[in-house]
Formats: C-alpha cells, sequence, structure tokens
C-alpha cells in the first residue's frame, strides 16, 4: 500500500506501482485528504481494511506520519519510508521541522491561507522536484494539494515502528526533509536503510529505487 505525502496526491506512485504489480505484487494507493492526520490516518485504515493478506505500508514525505500510526492495524507486517518523517509518540511533523540542521535549506511554504499550505510555485522544482523534467516539476507545481495546517501538528498516538520492522530510503539532495534529519529518523526508527542520489520526488524520477527497498521490505531482508 502506497500512501502519498503534502502537495501531492497518489497518482506520483505510477512508476513504483507498474514495477511492482510487473513482478506480481498487490498494490493499492491511498488518496489521502490531507486536511488532518486523524484524517488520513482513518483514510489509510479504510484501504487496509480491504486486503487480502499481509501488507507492506509504504511512505513518501508527511505520509510517514501518518503510516507510524496507522501501521498499527494488523495487516501490517512492515513499514516502508521514502524520504519521510517518522515521528515518535507525541511528535508531530511541527515538532520535527521546528529545529532543522544547521544549513538545512528551507521549504518554500507560504503563509497558511485559510488552514492550507501552498509551496511558492516559483520554487517548487528546486525544492520538491530537482532532479525531474521542467514540465514534469511545472505540473507538479500547478497541481499541488492544500496541505492542512491541522495535518502538520497532528501527534502520534502509538508508533507503529516501535513494534514491526521498517526500511527508510534516504534521499541525499532532498530539500525539503534534510538528509541528516533522514539519517536521525531512521536510525532512532531501527530501519533498514538505504541511500540514493534524488531530489525529494526520487520516488517520482527514481520508481525503481524504491520498489526495490519495498520488495526488500515485502521478502523481510
Amino acid at each position: 500500500m502506497l500512501v502519498h505525502g503534502g502537495f501531492v496526491d497518489g497518482s506520483g506512485w505510477q512508476g513504483v506501482y507498474d514495477l511492482l504489480r510487473q513482478d506480481g505484487y498487490q498494490v493499492s494507493i491511498v488518496q489521502n485528504p490531507t486536511v488532518s492526520l486523524a484524517g488520513d490516518v482513518e483514510a489509510t485504515r479504510v484501504v487496509l481494511d480491504r486486503q487480502t493478506g499481509p501488507t507492506v505500508l509504504v511512505a513518501h514525505s508527511y505520509g510517514g506520519a501518518v503510516i507510524t500510526e496507522a501501521g498499527n492495524h494488523p495487516q501490517v507486517t512492515a513499514l516502508v519510508y521514502i524520504a519521510a518523517f517518522v515521528p515518535d509518540q507525541g511528535e508531530s511533523v511541527n515538532t520535527l521541522i521546528a529545529n532543522p540542521p544547521p544549513g538545512a535549506p528551507t521549504p518554500p511554504i507560504l503563509p497558511p491561507a485559510d488552514g492550507f499550505l501552498f509551496l511558492d510555485r516559483d520554487k517548487f522544482q528546486e525544492a520538491f522536484a530537482g532532479d525531474l523534467p521542467d514540465a514534469q516539476a511545472a505540473f507538479m507545481a500547478d497541481a499541488q494539494v492544500p496541505w492542512g495546517v491541522d495535518a502538520l501538528s497532528g501527534a502520534i498516538n502509538e508508533p507503529a515502528w516501535r513494534a514491526k520492522p521498517s526500511w527508510y530510503l534516504i534521499s541525499t539532495e532532498d530539500r525539503m526533509v534534510p538528509p541528516p534529519a533522514q539519517r536521525m529518523m531512521s536510525e532512532r526508527a531501527g530501519s533498514t536503510v538505504v541511500e540514493a542520489t534524488g531530489s525529494h520526488s526520487i520516488y517520482v524520477s527514481q520508481p525503481a529505487v524504491a520498489a526495490d527497498l519495498i520488495k526488500q521490505a515485502a521478502a523481510g531482508r
């Protein structure tokens, strides 16, 4: 099961979806509203309830907070984080970004409007999709999904990674979630870690890297 992050929707997973399907995996994609963490966890649980066997729960970016809570579902056997947030109990995305590593780039998030956030369109590619073609990055910038402020502040009650194995793909050129923060979170969670050169959109630009890690998690190795 593939869970998207903030500012985007589930269509960005198509490359990963295609590769996994080619290898015989059943794949579901969650379309989270990204209005509140509780709402996104519930949307993910609805899709989990439809699964017929052991499930690897995969997330990008903010989706990591979603699967950290939703991953307690009994169908879930493993968690895969792709350049994602991995909060602990009581933490939220807001608390994780409150003290960025020294020298980390500042994501070009515009001031909230009616409780929702957007990225500056003119800075979207540099921050979010630096290794994607210009036209594709421009489309993603213009297709942004409003990200609710309440989603960022939603705190984790029971982090699933404390009870279930996890894997993590660190994107070394990420300008949204700094690589040092990714390393800290993945180490804290005891994740099996792979690093690859790519932007925050590495799951779009390099779907094979993400798919290979998901297959490792499915095989338990």
